[in-house]
This record gives C-alpha cells, sequence and structure tokens, in this order.
C-alpha cells in the first residue's frame, strides 16, 4: 500500500515545495543532500548512541542513522503522515512517536544524539529557540546535536537582502523559511548552552541535474523528470523554485553544525 504524504490533499500549485518533490518521486530533501546528511552523521559519533531524531519525515535520515549501529532509535513526528512513513521506514528497528519538536514529551538527559534536518529553516526565530532548548533539556552531558539547514552568506550580509532572499523563498517554496548565518545559527546554539563543535558547508543545489543524479540516482532522476512532464502545475513551481535557488546561488548554502551539551 503507498501510503499518502502531508498535505497529499493539496494540489500541485499550493503544496508546501518539500513534499511538492516527495510527490513527484524525491527522496533525499535536505539541502545539502545525501552527502552532506552521511558527514553530519558521521561527525555526530552514533555508533552505540541513544539518537532522536526530529521531524524524520520520509525517514531516509532514519536508515542511514540505523546504518551506524545506535544503541536505539527513536524519531519525533508532529505530522500523523510523515509519521507512518517514518515508521514504514524504520520498521522494528526503532520507534517513532507522535510530538512536536519543541515538546517531544520524551525525559530529559535521556539521549546522547539529537539529530534534525530542514527543521529548524523553516520555523521563526523564536521557535528555531524553543526546538533548540527542547534538543538540549533531552540530552545528556556531552550529548550532540547535529543540525542541517539552509544558510546564507557571507556573514555579513546585509539585512535587506536577507529579507528580500526570505521573502522570494516563502513565495517560492510556501513555506517561512528563514535561513540564517553561520554566525546567527551558531549564535542560537551557544545561546541554548551548546559548545560548536563541527562547521561543515555545501552547495545548495538541490534542484540542480549533478545533484540530483547524486541523490537519487540515474532512474530515480529520470523518474522524477517524467512525473514534472507530465503535470503543468508541478513544473511552473519545480522551475519557479529552482529559479529563485539560482538567482539567490551566491547567498545560499546548506551547512552542517554539530554542537556539544557541555559536560557538567
Amino acid at each position: 500500500m503507498t501510503r499518502p504524504l502531508p498535505f497529499d490533499e493539496r494540489d500541485s500549485a499550493h503544496m508546501p515545495g518539500h513534499w511538492l518533490l516527495a510527490r513527484l518521486g524525491k527522496r533525499i530533501l535536505r539541502p545539502g543532500g545525501k552527502e552532506l546528511t552521511e558527514r553530519m552523521l558521521d561527525d555526530a559519533d552514533l555508533r552505540g548512541a541513544d539518537v532522536v531524531e526530529l521531524a524524520p519525515g520520509l525517514g531516509k535520515t532514519a536508515t542511514a542513522i540505523l546504518r551506524r549501529d545506535p544503541a536505539s532509535y527513536r524519531g519525533v513526528e508532529a505530522d500523523d503522515a510523515a509519521a507512518a512513513l517514518s515508521a514504514d521506514a524504520v520498521g522494528a528497528a526503532g520507534v517513532i512517536s507522535h510530538g512536536d519538536a519543541a515538546a517531544t514529551g520524551l525525559d530529559s538527559v535521556s539521549a546522547d544524539a539529537v539529530v534534525g534536518e530542514a527543521l529548524l529553516t523553516m520555523q521563526t526565530d523564536a521557535h528555531k529557540a524553543e526546538i533548540i532548548a527542547e534538543a538540549f533539556r533531552v540530552l545528556r552531558p556531552g550529548g550532540r546535536y547535529a543540525i542541517h539547514e539552509l544558510a546564507l552568506r557571507p556573514d555579513d550580509l546585509d539585512d535587506g537582502t536577507k529579507t528580500t532572499i526570505r521573502k522570494e523563498l516563502a513565495r517560492s517554496i510556501k513555506v517561512n523559511a528563514r535561513p540564517l548565518t553561520r554566525t546567527e545559527w551558531s549564535e542560537l546554539l551557544t545561546a541554548a548552552g551548546f559548545e560548536i563543535r563541527t562547521v561543515e558547508f555545501a552547495p545548495m543545489a538541490l534542484l540542480q541535474p549533478r545533484r540530483m543524479i547524486a541523490d537519487e540516482g540515474l532512474l530515480g532522476t529520470a523518474r522524477i523528470v517524467r512525473n514534472i512532464l507530465r503535470d503543468r502545475a508541478a513544473r511552473q513551481r519545480v522551475l519557479a523554485m529552482r529559479a529563485t535557488f539560482n538567482t539567490h546561488r551566491r547567498r545560499l548554502t546548506a551547512i552542517e553544525i554539530v554542537a556539544r551539551k557541555p559536560q557538567q
């Protein structure tokens, strides 16, 4: 049985961009692609760890986490449809529970690592801080918080340009995207008590042919292209998203940060 995607009741013109891409067959929906996800998970040192993933979505990162032999895996997902997809992906190897990323319902100091991808970017600054505080609460001392998000560059980018980029992204992907600079991401984490351990970047090339093939394979990419060609409204949306990404390509990048909760 094929499970419905989140927002599946919406037409292609009004569906959030990442779920539209999923409807078209795209399975890697992270700004830095599969390569940056794999690097982040390696840097987070997950072998033998109790791992919590916030908003696992399709469950693609969950399966990558499980390949690293954690002691346990739990995904916390607020969307019922996404929770069902994630549960299918992890099977008996993990647990998916229903909850908000800012209020997981998990015990304090119960995890060694918390992972979140393309989650914080789509929140207001206040909600970003709430989610980061929840990750800090759940982690044991010495625990790692690993994120993979969209960033703005350079660090001294003026506020007017930031606002323009955020508005055009929101208009294109139908989600309130608020990427931050490297310094802004780091300051949010350190304000919550974290120590920054690792920062890495990758091109934001989500809809570029080379990245598509690297993430989805030749057959997967061909399937996505076929589906785009069959759906005029979806094609218009994808072209608009790609145009927005290309317009701001010098100012957009994918960022990986692994932060650590201090030992007490």
